[in-house]
């Protein structure tokens, strides 16, 4: 899961985000899986896509509070 910076994202279009959105919840569902299998190697990456995903849902919703 790479990590993306925030002033990166808000140079994103607002559908590559939520492209990269949609790519983070399944990714995090896996995970998610993995680690009740108890066979996931690091844990912390469940955290890291948790804080990605609202960090792209801020920078999403601040591109929709400006096209208002």
């Amino acid at each position: 899961m790479p990590h993306v910076k925030a002033k990166a994202m808000r140079d994103m279009s607002p559908d590559e985000i939520r492209t990269r959105l949609q790519e983070l919840r399944e990714e995090l569902f896996n995970l998610r899986f993995r680690n009740a299998m108890k066979q996931l190697d690091n844990p912390l990456k469940i955290r890291e896509g948790r804080r990605e995903m609202a960090r792209l849902l801020t920078v999403l919703r601040e591109k929709e509070q400006v096209a208002k």
